[in-house]
């Protein structure tokens, strides 16, 4: 069963008011647009366009509580139903998402923490919508991003310590080349990170003495990285030979964004990404990251829960932030492909959530296909065995599966229920296509 589905962007304030439409091929609304939400998050449910063909039910949430079977089939209401989760739920939610400026640092919870978590604060009578919650559910919420346009800058994951240390390094010799030299800040951000706990010790002290405001040590801290980084970005475009002038770079245009915040000096601490269009990155629980800039599509657990930790004037726990972030250094985390058949590729995490499928032909492919389909040779192919969303965002295809099919062109996209089974596009375009693994 196919069925037609549809949103309305979210309006962040650090949301593009052009790039989703102009992906999509929609009218701008004028406002920023920095999320599409495609699934059954209570949030955001998709509006179902033809309520005829679901009992009635004008939206995903409301069709999955009536007839949960034929919505996400029995394997997946049994699965959920050992797992304890009430009611069946979709476990992924496909976004659209355009970043104009950063986001907030931020990590997601395990799934046996975001159970803890949302049970204390339930036995605590901390309202769902309460400014200072932590949990708002009891999912984990790991996630992809797949960069759309040519580049997506990003924030992902501690970097190593002795590379933190050659940054702090490159600092310490712009200070030293100043009209005004302060060795003093670096002196109290280098002491913290010496030892095998120097990344959370550094962290606990920027967000937590961060918090005074505009006078103290990370005050004056942040400050002076924030004028290094400026002196650095100025040297870098006269040509002078700066070691990391991306990360920065990137304090810089931090600090126009949050003046002031701590997060601008633990972006340091972080890995710093440009991805190329088409290249994915995992983000599983405990792994800090910002999005920063670009267009991309994200898949993630259905989950709402979010534990910042600066760039933000939204509510932080240092304490349970702490608990939850990974400190081992990792590097970019990268998500390579299963490459089932050329334009068919499956990025699949090591979670059973889900995972997104980009299907993707030219119009040489398309007459090709066409020419096999006529003897007998299928198109692009993927099978379902469980739920599926998909979003055509370029060219049209038409879709078939075991019972029904559809004409999917750029812009809309569709609600595959798993009977469907083996799905065949045949047409030229983009297609993602989020299901579980």
């Amino acid at each position: 069963m196919f069925v037609g589905i549809s949103n309305t962007p979210r309006d962040y304030a650090w949301g593009s008011t052009t790039a989703i439409a102009g992906l999509l091929g929609t009218t701008p609304s004028g406002k920023p647009e920095a999320e599409l939400w495609l699934g059954a998050h209570p949030g955001s449910p998709s509006v179902i366009t033809d309520p005829s063909r679901t009992g009635g039910a004008g939206n995903l949430v409301d069709w999955i509580l009536a007839d949960p079977a034929r919505a996400l089939g029995s394997a997946l209401v049994a699965e959920e139903s050992d797992a304890g989760s009430v009611p069946p739920r979709l476990p992924f939610l496909l976004k659209v998402l355009a970043a104009a400026s950063p986001l907030s640092l931020q990590a997601h919870p395990t799934s046996e923490r975001a159970r803890t978590g949302f049970a204390l604060e339930n036995a605590a009578g901390i309202p769902l919508d309460a400014f200072d919650r932590n949990y708002r559910d009891q999912f984990h919420k790991p996630e992809i991003i797949f960069a759309l346009s040519e580049t997506f800058e990003a924030l992902c994951g501690f970097r190593e310590l002795g590379e933190v240390r050659r940054i702090v390094g490159e600092l310490r010799a712009l200070d030293a080349a100043s009209e005004n030299p302060q060795p003093g800040a670096l002196d109290a951000l280098e002491s913290r990170l010496l030892g095998d706990s120097g990344l959370r010790d550094t962290v606990d002290w920027l967000l937590r003495d961060g918090r005074g405001g505009d006078t103290g040590e990370v005050a004056w801290l942040v400050e002076r990285v924030v004028g290094l980084a400026q002196d650095a970005v100025y040297l870098a475009e006269g040509g002078a030979a700066i070691r990391f002038p991306l990360e920065l770079a990137t304090v810089r245009d931090l600090a126009l964004a949050y003046p002031g915040d701590p997060g601008i000096v633990i972006s340091l601490l972080t890995n710093r990404v440009s991805l190329k269009r088409g290249e994915v990155l995992y983000l599983p629980a405990g792994n800090i990251h910002a999005y920063l800039l670009g267009l991309g599509i994200e898949l993630m657990a259905a989950s709402d829960n979010v534990l910042r930790g600066g760039l933000t004037p939204k509510h932080i726990d240092v304490d349970e932030l702490l608990d939850v972030l990974e400190f081992s250094p990792v590097p970019v985390p990268y998500l390579a492909p299963i490459v089932h058949t050329p334009g068919v590729s499956e990025y699949r995490p090591d979670v059973a959530d889900f995972a997104l499928v980009h299907i993707e032909a030219s119009a040489a492919d398309a007459a090709a296909g066409a020419a096999d389909a006529a003897a007998g040779v299928p198109m692009r192919q993927f099978t379902l065995t469980g739920p599926g969303i998909a979003l055509c965002t370029a060219g049209g295809f038409l879709v078939a599966g075991a019972t029904a099919s559809v004409t999917l062109k750029r812009g809309e996209s569709v609600y595959i229920t798993p009977d469907e089974g083996t799905l065949t596009f045949a047409g030229a375009g983009d297609v993602f296509l989020a299901t579980t693994p």
